[in-house]
């Protein structure tokens, strides 16, 4: 195996690692407040390993893997944008 392919292959695997943090986060929230929570931290989780496993996807040319991915992300930042928005004050809204 060659360096390159070591390196994009640990690339994977830390995108990977990062998006399956995110569920790990979310159960231990949960449990802390004894009710079913998603924290901030799940969708950055999301995002910065979907965007890391996409790019593992595009290096290795899988348009199935790019596609979900894609999609993904979108709806990650999706949903940190709107919990940006309903956090900020009503004048800041205003553009």
């Amino acid at each position: 195996m060659s360096t390159t392919e070591t390196i994009w292959l640990i690339i994977g695997f830390t995108g990977q690692g990062l998006f399956f943090t995110r569920w790990i986060v979310q159960w231990f929230r949960s449990e802390r407040e004894r009710e079913s929570t998603i924290p901030l931290s799940f969708w950055y989780l999301s995002l910065i390993g979907g965007l890391i496993t996409l790019a593992y996807a595009i290096y290795r040319k899988d348009p199935v893997f790019i596609t979900g991915q894609s999609i993904g992300n979108l709806v990650y930042l999706r949903n940190l944008m709107l919990i940006y928005r309903k956090r900020a004050p009503l004048g800041e809204l205003k553009a």
